[in-house]
């Protein structure tokens, strides 16, 4: 009778439940990071390109967001995330996931309904593609764009997210990776530059002007994305607990600190801070603190999200203006440069080689700063080259079977009207 008390009272205590057993707490959590990271899609994202982009083309990019959404969900489910995170090998997952086999109601991931983590998840697996678009905007035909989404998300994002993720090879080697700066920022940077380098510049780029259409739609879209990255961040502790607390503020240190250096900067050189300056470095900060806010304090999050700021700024313009490559909207110098320098400072300020500044908010390592700093830079460069590669070869085959780009006249047209029938706006 004592023993049967004795345990009664052990199982209502918090925080001691055994690990094959549910947590309520956690899932509960788990279930809201889902709904937060997808309406970072959903409507975050689509609010914030659709803003960026000129007004015969706000549909398309809505459209593609929910496109992507509605495929991505689809492969996920059949055979996407046993890829990803079934057993497979050092490579790639195995197909004994498919269609979420032998995952039912009360089938455990950790201490949370395997069926919520698959869930959770997803919404990556949507983001992901999401962001590439922003590469190709205003150009690609609508056909293009779903067939080569899909395929990316199987040959580059779902392996990628095995090696981090699944029990692949980056993840025995030890690699910093808490919420997406190899799997999700790099892989959409790089993917989205290597488009616009493949598919080539917009009509008129550099020469012409291509400002944004609706600030206010951007904006918004970015406030959608600055509250959703905290489900994107925290959830990815898995758990309800001081890593997903800290993760959270951490992320918001670098959202804000990504804002001041990017308007700082503007209004140094260019006489006036812009709004469109401020959304981006939320962005910068934001993406550069994803791959470490499960490894750094606040000290670390707030040079990150300056360093952000400052890097971002820079690499937009040198690709623009130096490089001249039409990367519709940003992808790479915020979020593929913000995934490289994320990850790499990842390694360096969870060190215990920067114990002096312990006390000041930097987070303690397990491993020291130059055999860390060694595993992510090459968690960097693998995941880099192979995205590259892969994404090109894509490019061209679905080149080849549709075609990648609208004709001049539809460019010029728009595609709201020449790919949907329809127009954003009837004013």
């Amino acid at each position: 009778m004592l023993k049967s008390i004795a345990l009664i009272a052990l199982a209502l205590l918090p925080g001691v439940a055994a690990a094959d057993e549910l947590n309520g707490a956690n899932t509960a959590w788990i279930l809201t990071s889902t709904a937060l990271v997808l309406f970072m899609t959903l409507p975050g994202l689509a609010l914030f390109y659709g803003g960026l982009v000129r007004s015969k083309n706000v549909l398309s990019v809505l459209m593609q967001c929910f496109a992507i959404a509605g495929a991505a969900s689809l492969i996920w489910l059949i055979f996407g995330y046993s890829l990803a995170f079934g057993e497979g090998n050092a490579w790639i997952g195995d197909f004994s996931k498919v269609m979420m086999a032998g995952i039912g109601r009360e089938t455990l991931a950790g201490d949370i309904p395997e069926s919520s983590f698959m869930l959770f998840q997803m919404t990556f697996a949507i983001i992901t593609p999401a962001l590439v678009i922003g590469g190709f905007a205003e150009r690609m035909k609508f056909s293009a764009m779903l067939l080569f989404s899909c395929i990316w998300l199987v040959l580059v994002y779902a392996p990628v997210t095995h090696w981090v993720w699944g029990g692949g090879w980056l993840g025995a080697m030890g690699l910093y990776d808490f919420a997406g700066g190899t799997v999700v920022h790099i892989t959409a940077g790089v993917a989205a530059i290597t488009a616009a380098i493949v598919i080539g510049p917009r009509k008129g780029f550099p020469n012409t002007a291509m400002p944004p259409h609706n600030l206010t739609m951007t904006v918004i879209g970015a406030g959608m994305l600055w509250v959703g990255w905290f489900g994107f961040n925290g959830g990815s502790a898995l758990a309800a607990n001081g890593d997903a607390a800290m993760a959270m503020l951490v992320t918001h240190i670098s959202a804000a600190a990504g804002v001041l250096t990017w308007s700082v900067i503007e209004w140094v050189r260019f006489g006036k801070p812009s709004v469109l300056g401020a959304v981006t470095g939320m962005i910068a900060g934001l993406g550069t603190i994803t791959p470490a806010s499960g490894f750094v304090g606040p000290g670390g999050a707030l040079l990150i999200g300056i360093m952000a700021g400052a890097i971002c700024f820079t690499a937009t313009h040198f690709i623009k203006r130096t490089l001249k490559i039409d990367d519709s909207l940003d992808v790479m110098p915020t979020h593929g440069v913000g995934g490289i320098i994320g990850t790499l400072f990842a390694g360096i300020f969870s060190s215990t080689s920067l114990g002096v500044f312990s006390g000041y908010g930097f987070a303690d390592g397990i491993e020291t700063m130059g055999s860390q700093l060694g595993v992510q830079a090459i968690g960097v460069v693998t995941t880099l080259v192979y995205t590259v590669i892969v994404t090109w070869i894509i490019l061209k085959v679905v080149g080849a079977i549709v075609g990648l780009r609208v004709d001049e006249e539809t460019e010029v047209q728009g595609l709201d009207t020449a790919e949907h029938e329809e127009t954003g706006y009837n004013l």
